[in-house]
């Protein structure tokens, strides 16, 4: 074996686990197993997991806050005319280096696969020749997934569906939109009609930012499970934000919910960003600002979490840590009960693996060695810690590596220095 990871918990329970690691893949997982490696790692208790997978994220934009000003306001309509005065200045160089740094902070939070809309309604797709490189730079370490993005709306913008033909050709994965950006509700189910015939004919994926307001009569997510039933596309299309429905009413959405079910749409709420943007004309009482996360899991809709943004013209916070996202979807969901909770770590693990379609993404024996140890005995309290990433393994060699989180107390009448494990026994 080339890595044995000892005495390991896992995400079902499991405790006192090994994991015999060979040619990049999970050779065996089970207790004291009888094998030599040439590495060896103790896990101590420490929960073992596969990598976390952001399944919504926008590169392009990512640590370009404060460019070419700073949203005033905080406001998504705010960002996206932030957003529109950027473009123009934009470089591949510039573009290139900030993916590449944020990269840099997502294999060291553990974060080995990425799913990242890049805006195609620039004519030079000056975004997508760069993410595209950042890609191929990546590959050995990170899976980055593009959607070609049409930011400014497939109908709104002149060119934008001719954009989006060229970004997929040059190798982007996934066909996005965003039909709540249009100018009419007519215009936004056209739009949702022709990307979802245009991914059936090519066989691709479809990942679509969807009633992302506060508007209660936005039924984009109703079109959208329509044309994926009627076009065979169950299981490869998906929802991002669906924020109107924290605004429908509770008659619509039983009738909702089985319609999503049904066409194999899956949803990717973005607890951060929608708990920060939404809600914005209200005064009190005021809505949350995310979509009804639990009344789907019990409808048996996958859901994952994003992260969204991290420091661009929408958002000045964020590190990249998937484990805050699903903090701050447990809290704005009130999803506060053990198996809840285990499902929040689940929506930055196991669901948006299967969202994105990640081969060979697991814990099972002939899966990719691809595995973080974290400074935490279980899930929920992984997430109550943000905890620390012990060792981040990919293809069964360690690609970063981090002490245990520790404090060294000086205390009156108490032991002159006490190391004190941030974490319970």
């Amino acid at each position: 074996m080339d890595l044995l990871i000892r005495n390991a918990s896992l995400p079902n329970g499991r405790t006192g686990v090994d994991i015999a690691i060979a040619g990049g893949r999970i050779n065996a997982v089970g207790v004291a197993l009888a094998v030599d490696a040439a590495q060896e790692i103790d896990a101590g208790g420490n929960l073992v997991t596969p990598p976390f997978v952001d399944a919504h994220f926008h590169m392009d934009a990512t640590l370009s806050y404060g460019l070419p000003r700073v949203n005033s306001s905080g406001t998504l309509l705010e960002g996206i005319a932030l957003w529109g005065e950027l473009k123009p200045m934009l470089t591949q160089e510039a573009l290139v280096a900030r993916a590449m740094q944020y990269c840099d902070w997502a294999v060291a939070r553990g974060l080995l696969a990425i799913r990242s809309h890049v805006d195609i309604c620039d004519d030079r797709l000056l975004a997508v020749e760069a993410l595209l490189h950042v890609k191929r730079r990546v590959a050995p370490y990170l899976d980055l997934q593009l959607v070609a993005f049409p930011q400014d709306g497939l109908l709104r913008s002149p060119n934008a569906f001719a954009n989006l033909k060229r970004a997929i050709a040059m190798g982007v994965d996934v066909v996005g939109g965003i039909p709540h950006f249009e100018r009419t509700m007519a215009e936004g189910a056209e739009s949702i009609k022709l990307l979802c015939e245009f991914a059936a004919e090519k066989g691709l994926r479809v990942d679509m930012h969807c009633d992302e307001s506060d508007d209660p009569m936005s039924r984009h997510i109703e079109t959208l499970a329509f044309h994926a039933r009627r076009l065979g596309l169950h299981g490869l299309v998906a929802g991002s934000h669906l924020t109107s429905m924290h605004s429908m009413d509770n008659y619509y959405v039983s009738k909702l919910l089985p319609l999503i079910r049904e066409a194999g749409v899956a949803a990717i709420a973005n607890p951060l960003i929608n708990i920060t943007l939404q809600g914005r004309h209200d005064t009190y009482p005021k809505r949350r600002g995310m979509t009804r996360v639990p009344e789907m899991l019990a409808a048996g809709i996958e859901v994952a979490f994003g992260h969204d943004c991290v420091m661009d013209p929408w958002y000045s916070l964020g590190s990249g840590d998937m484990l805050e996202v699903a903090h701050m979807g447990l809290h704005v969901a009130q999803m506060t009960g053990q198996e809840a909770m285990h499902a929040c770590f689940m929506a930055v693990t196991e669901t948006p693996a299967r969202i994105l379609g990640l081969g060979g993404y697991g814990l099972a024996p002939g899966c990719n060695a691809d595995l973080v140890v974290l400074d935490a005995g279980c899930t929920v309290e992984a997430i109550r810690l943000r905890a620390g990433r012990r060792y981040v393994i990919r293809r069964g060699k360690v690609i970063s590596q981090s002490p245990a989180a520790q404090a060294t107390l000086s205390l009156p009448g108490r032991p002159s220095a006490l190391d004190f494990r941030l974490h319970s026994a």
